[in-house]
């Protein structure tokens, strides 16, 4: 095994909110970037539900049910695919999506009435405040971040940069 197979990946945060219609458009920019890097490029998603969108704080949390029932990033994209539903319909779009993809809606409805992923949408919330996000989708990598909340042009290659010095720096 080379020293490059030990090597951590580098971690991509995306501050996002699942009723953001920009946040739709990024998908593509994270699915060219996860076929370009596989699994040197570790992207996580990070919840920052905006106060103009009334069930962005509730589909953070039925994200983290279904990163629960081990299938979040397929939620996630299923769900910002229909993002502007979602601010029609609101919370039985979150339990339709889930019982789409096989998951266990029930758990999920549960799940909005008792709270349990509350702690982890408002620490992400809170921490974002902290390091600047103010709109979504907001990337941070290698320490610097990258607002997308108004304009997505250039991101990604900015990403590109950033991932292949950090990649480099780790031989």
């Amino acid at each position: 095994m080379s020293d490059s197979t030990l090597a951590a990946p580098v971690v991509l945060d995306l501050w996002c909110e699942l009723e953001c219609p920009d946040c739709h458009q990024a998908l593509s920019d994270v699915h060219a970037l996860r076929a370009r890097y596989g699994d040197r490029l570790d992207v996580r998603l990070r919840h920052f539900p905006l106060d103009k969108h009334k069930h962005a704080y509730a589909a953070a949390q039925a994200a983290e049910e279904a990163a629960d029932q081990g299938k979040a990033w397929e939620y996630v994209e299923a769900v910002l695919g229909r993002a502007a539903d979602l601010s029609r319909t609101g919370e039985p779009l979150l339990l339709e999506v889930a019982r789409e993809l096989g998951l266990d809606a029930e758990e999920f409805d549960t799940a909005l009435i008792d709270g349990r992923h509350l702690l982890i949408v408002d620490a992400d919330q809170a921490e974002g405040k902290a390091i600047g996000v103010t709109g979504t989708p907001t990337y941070v990598i290698g320490d610097e971040r990258l607002d997308g909340g108004k304009s997505q042009e250039g991101l990604r290659a900015r990403i590109e940069e950033i991932a292949d010095r950090l990649l480099a720096e780790q031989g």
